[in-house]
This record gives C-alpha cells, sequence and structure tokens, in this order.
C-alpha cells in the first residue's frame, strides 16, 4: 500500500497540502515506482494468500490505467499550454 501511495504521489494524484503547492508529476519515478510493485507481484507468486495477491494485482492495475490517464492528461496541458504561447 505505501508503495502504492507513493507513485499515486509521484503521478501528482495525491497530494497533502495547497493545491498552489502540489509539485509536478514525475512520471520517470512513478514508472519505477510501479515496476518495482510488478516486480513484487512476479518474485511472490505462490506465497501470497488469496487477498494478499488480489490487493497486489488490483493496485497493479489501477496504476497502469491512472498512469497512461495522468501521461494524456499532462500531455494534452502542456499543448494546450503552448498553443496559447
Amino acid at each position: 500500500l505505501s508503495l502504492k501511495a507513493q507513485a499515486e504521489m509521484q503521478m501528482g494524484l495525491l497530494h497533502f497540502g495547497n493545491p498552489e503547492e502540489r509539485p509536478e508529476p514525475d512520471f520517470r519515478v512513478a514508472r519505477h515506482t510501479i515496476d518495482i510493485l510488478a516486480l513484487l507481484e512476479d518474485k511472490t507468486r505462490g506465497n501470497l494468500t488469496m487477498d494478499e495477491q488480489r490487493l497486489l494485482e488490483n493496485s497493479l492495475t489501477e496504476l497502469r490505467f491512472r498512469y497512461v490517464q495522468a501521461m494524456e492528461a499532462s500531455r494534452k496541458a502542456k499543448a494546450e499550454g503552448q498553443a496559447q504561447a
């Protein structure tokens, strides 16, 4: 769960504090964190309870989906910002 929260923070989806203090997403680091979770899933296969396995699988699925969404939103925002300049 802590790795999932870290990835969400790195993608800019989770932030504590004032909205104007929100840091820019770091997709490279977020991708690395997601890859670490995938590695954890691979290395623990067969050694987890059903609940643990489901939590890991569902977390990875959600993070991968949200990663793609956040990347697209970031690209769109950058393109709109460049069009206005």
